[in-house]
């Protein structure tokens, strides 16, 4: 006598039905839920405050000299010291901050403006890669002060040549993320454009662009990285005012404080700036690893 056999979709609906709802309800988040998803902001500040009380106890417990690494209280005082202008011949912080913000992001915008339309059209014409890709990929892997000299000569030594060095750190990693992200739109996608009637340039802006800017916005994000990083040797140059240049001439005289407090400014602000570009991130693209 045959057994009737059940299908797979009768197997599976008894399977579902003897699972308890919640188990089922975990079992399904689980299996659902990304690598790496969840909060983070708890570990985040157990990690920032393991780091503080690491160089508290190092400094306190004189596991290191203060010429190598000043307390924590030291450091405040010299932020104190700098705000109120008791260094550095006088200037505020505020001066050096406003000095080096113009810098930087002067010409992160100025990278925006330029990099991501090349980027974009590398990514979606043969003949713009075939002729720009060689200049990019050359000069992209070389340090800033291997072409600072350069820079200065072309350039003098005001502002302009200070605006070329962290524009030029800054074009190489956006145009590289937009050139990456245009390849993002699918064939499916541009085709479906295409039938509709649109031309060229309108894919380019209403499908290509938009599946490029999740790439865009992080490049963004690495390329402002670059131009503090550069910030300092931009401001070798001839520069009176800036947390560049104030970090280069407190280490002349040994003052690691000084020098230390530079450091932890700019990471802070880095740091704020890389906050508010995951925010808009979000905003502009939420969308993103849900694929």
């Amino acid at each position: 006598m045959s057994v009737p056999q059940e299908s797979l979709g009768e197997v599976a609906l008894k399977a579902h039905r003897a699972i308890p709802a919640g188990h089922a309800q975990t079992k399904r988040s689980a299996v659902w839920r990304m690598p790496g998803e969840g909060p983070t902001a708890a570990l985040s500040a157990v990690s920032v405050a393991a780091l503080a009380l690491l160089w508290w106890l190092a400094t306190h417990l004189h596991w290191l000299p203060p010429l190598f690494l000043p307390t924590p209280e030291a450091v405040w005082q010299a932020f104190a010291d700098a705000w109120h202008g008791r260094i550095q011949g006088g200037l505020p912080l505020s001066e050096h901050l406003l000095w080096s913000a113009l810098r930087v992001f002067g010409a992160f915008l100025l990278a925006v403006v330029t990099a991501v339309p090349v980027g974009i059209l590398m990514g979606v014409s043969r003949i713009a890669r075939g002729l720009l890709d060689p200049p990019l990929e050359f000069y992209r892997p070389l340090p800033p002060l291997a072409y600072l000299p350069l820079v200065v000569i072309w350039f003098g030594i005001d502002e302009t040549a200070k605006i070329v060095v962290i524009w030029l750190a800054c074009f190489a990693p956006i145009a590289m993320a937009a050139r990456a992200g245009a390849k993002s739109a699918s064939v499916e996608q541009i085709r479906a454009a295409a039938s509709l009637g649109g031309s060229f340039a309108q894919i380019v802006r209403f499908v290509v662009l938009p599946a490029a800017l999740p790439e865009i916005l992080t490049g963004l994000r690495i390329a402002i990285g670059f131009g503090w990083t550069t910030l300092v040797a931009a401001e070798m140059v001839a520069a009176t005012a800036g947390l560049g240049q104030m970090v280069l001439n407190a280490s002349s005289f040994l003052r690691t404080d000084v020098v230390v407090m530079g450091i932890v400014l700019i990471g802070l602000i880095a740091w704020g700036f890389d906050l508010g570009m995951r925010a808009l991130e979000r905003r502009l693209v939420p969308w993103k690893g849900r694929g």
